[in-house]
């Protein structure tokens, strides 16, 4: 009997090398879908891949990616995310606005969101105990911390009456942001003024703006498109003679003045986790959206020199971090 009939009558006829060949593992691929540009998210990528790692996925080996950038431009959202659904990704990755495009696109591929406020209130879950569904993800108090930070501005900066706030109007959340801003502006006593950036390319024409209109501070909202823009935004601040405040610490140990918040990295570590996890076969509307309470003020105390300010006792001993 010829070798290649043995083995046909040996393993059941032909039906042996197709089973063996539908029993080889899939490599599972992640959609990464951002509104912000790669050059601004290195840092968080690799973060996302360290969280993938704590899990037992190492990107290349046994998971894959494609990513989607919008770069700004959040029209371009729908049809990225329905780029991924096409592509047959196993869960999609998303931050705030794009995780909501996620949503409209899919109600049975997981998604994992990266948050910068209440995800009930983004519209994002229904619960943060069970969200339920196909979605979960991190959320940070960034958005919530606005009045604070204006707060803090104010402490160091006490001779500026009039300050500014930076955000994206195509944002889930600018509105919110600046009314809440608007509040606290009227507590203390200051006059606030919005200044608009929806690109990159605005940054620069905005904070020309906000000098403009006499402003002597400045509070950077919580977008993605900022969160991407960091190293710019802390030149831009410094060229433009403006006192600023920033989400995360990124921003400050970039030239920055000064930040309060949580770990925009250390979020994006979490969501690799949360994406393992689901990977592995847990049910993303079982998994409880994680919310980072821990905050940290931070002060680079050669930025204030340079612009001239003195920054008081009682914020150097507030701070948790200050950058000599």
């Amino acid at each position: 009997m010829r070798r290649r009939e043995f083995m046909t009558l040996l393993c059941g006829g032909a039906a042996w090398p197709i089973a063996a060949h539908a029993q080889r593992p899939v490599r599972p691929v992640i959609g990464f879908l951002n509104g912000g540009t790669p050059e601004g998210y290195a840092e968080m990528v690799a973060a996302f891949h360290r969280g993938l790692k704590e899990i037992g996925y190492v990107v290349g080996e046994n998971v894959g990616i494609e990513y989607r950038w919008a770069r700004g431009d959040y029209d371009r959202l729908p049809a990225l995310a329905a780029e991924l659904i096409r592509l047959n990704v196993a869960v999609i990755v998303a931050n705030s606005t794009p995780a909501l495009a996620a949503m409209a696109a899919t109600s049975t591929v997981p998604i994992v969101f990266s948050a910068a406020g209440d995800p009930v209130e983004l519209g994002l879950v229904a619960r943060m105990n069970r969200p339920g569904a196909n979605i979960t993800g991190i959320s940070s108090l960034a958005a919530e911390l606005g009045p604070k930070r204006l707060q803090l501005l104010h402490e160091l900066v006490p001779g500026a009456t009039v300050v500014a706030i930076l955000v994206n109007p195509k944002g889930r959340n600018a509105e919110t942001q600046s009314k809440d801003l608007e509040a606290a502006a009227a507590t203390l006593g200051l006059q606030l003024r919005v200044v608009n950036a929806s690109s990159e390319a605005d940054l620069d024409p905005a904070l020309a703006t906000a000098r403009r209109l006499g402003a002597g501070g400045l509070v950077i909202s919580a977008d993605p498109l900022f969160n991407a823009s960091v190293e710019q935004l802390a030149a831009l601040t410094l060229r433009h003679q403006m006192p600023a405040i920033y989400q995360s610490r990124e921003f400050t140990a970039a030239g920055a003045l000064m930040s309060y918040g949580g770990s925009v990295i250390d979020q994006y570590r979490l969501v690799g986790v949360y994406t393992g996890r689901i990977l592995k076969g847990e049910k993303p509307g079982d998994l409880p959206v994680q919310q980072a309470t821990k905050v940290e003020l931070v002060i680079n105390l050669k930025t204030a020199q340079t612009l001239g300010l003195a920054v008081p006792l009682t914020l150097r001993v507030l701070a948790n971090e200050v950058i000599e």
